[in-house]
């Protein structure tokens, strides 16, 4: 019997999947949990369309990320840190400041996509990550003075 899943169920499938089980499994379990609901033709379509919609609207997020990611390649950002008299920097520099820089730029970066390895406490040009989508990545440089 195919099943139209409601909610995740652990060892058979996530929500919106349709799966195949036994009529006993379905009726005595899916079905009067409310877990699932029998797939007819109907629901089998629509899911697949759903899916397909959902495919489409990650590969145009996945576009974007690339165009952003070109668009970002190679871009310098200045930060300007408190330091003392003698040239040491009061608190380092974070991933949110970058990600600050970077939206008054132009470019929409969340602090979480900025990979930094440590905070930066020196002055001087540092290599950074900037990851636009999962396998998507670019570099920035920062200028710190």
């Amino acid at each position: 019997m195919k099943v139209l899943l409601l909610q995740d169920v652990k060892g058979q499938g996530k929500k919106g999947e349709i799966i195949n089980v036994s009529d006993g499994y379905a009726n005595n379990f899916l079905l009067k949990k409310g877990l699932g609901a029998v797939a007819t033709a109907d629901t089998i379509n629509s899911v697949a369309i759903k899916n397909k919609a959902i495919e489409r609207q990650k590969a145009e997020e996945k576009q974007k990320a690339m165009d952003d990611a070109k668009k970002l390649k190679g871009q310098t950002v200045t930060i300007t840190a408190s330091k003392g008299s003698q040239g040491k920097m009061y608190g380092s520099v974070t991933n949110k400041e970058i990600a600050d820089e970077l939206n008054k730029l132009g470019y929409a970066v969340d602090k979480k996509q900025i990979v930094l390895k440590d905070p930066i406490r020196v002055t001087g040009s540092y290599s950074v990550t900037v990851k636009m989508y999962a396998e998507i990545s670019t570099t920035i440089t920062v200028c710190v003075e």
